[in-house]
């Protein structure tokens, strides 16, 4: 036993000849000075700059036709316009509803106002004759005005004007 005895004698004597700075230095007063000083670095450094957002690329107005408006319908890589009473929108950022598959897909590259204004998806709302005049959409009701005009609305808070639909012929009279 004395054995036993004389050791714990060492360790203790050891332990109270140490100095000071040793044992300030333990793995685990290290780990919490490293903690501190990067909690306090993150708190003092300065903010990343903030990110801007991407711009859009310039889009030149154009005057389009429902026969030159029509292959901008999201296929082959096409951007999405869609037109409601003459002015035509670039709809591309809402691709996954006015692109091919979307629920709105019919109007992509079309004159959308009648099928807007009446709430209806069928082809019998797209004018079928490309080279003709243009619906005048006289015929629509007050109700059926004011729903287009709601849609039109939203899409000029919404999408980018990249031009105007005029019939065929006045292209150039614009």
């Amino acid at each position: 036993m004395d054995y036993v005895q004389q050791r714990v004698a060492q360790e203790a004597a050891k332990a109270e000849g140490a100095s000071d700075s040793s044992s300030f230095f333990t793995p685990l007063n290290i780990i919490i000075l490293f903690l501190v000083l990067h909690a306090t670095y993150r708190f003092l450094r300065p903010p990343p700059p903030p990110a801007l957002p991407k711009e859009e690329p310039a889009v030149v107005f154009q005057t389009f036709t429902p026969r030159t408006l029509l292959p901008y319908n999201g296929e082959n890589n096409m951007p999405v316009y869609l037109a409601v009473k003459g002015r035509v929108f670039d709809v591309t950022r809402g691709r996954n509803f006015y692109g091919p598959g979307g629920p709105y897909a019919n109007f992509a590259g079309r004159d959308a106002s009648r099928g807007l204004a009446k709430g209806s998806f069928d082809e019998d709302m797209l004018t079928k004759d490309l080279d003709g005049p243009l619906d005048t959409l006289s015929d629509l009701t007050k109700d059926e005005l004011e729903a287009m005009a709601g849609w039109e609305e939203r899409f000029m808070e919404k999408y980018l004007v990249v031009g105007k639909l005029v019939a065929v012929g006045d292209e150039e009279k614009e």
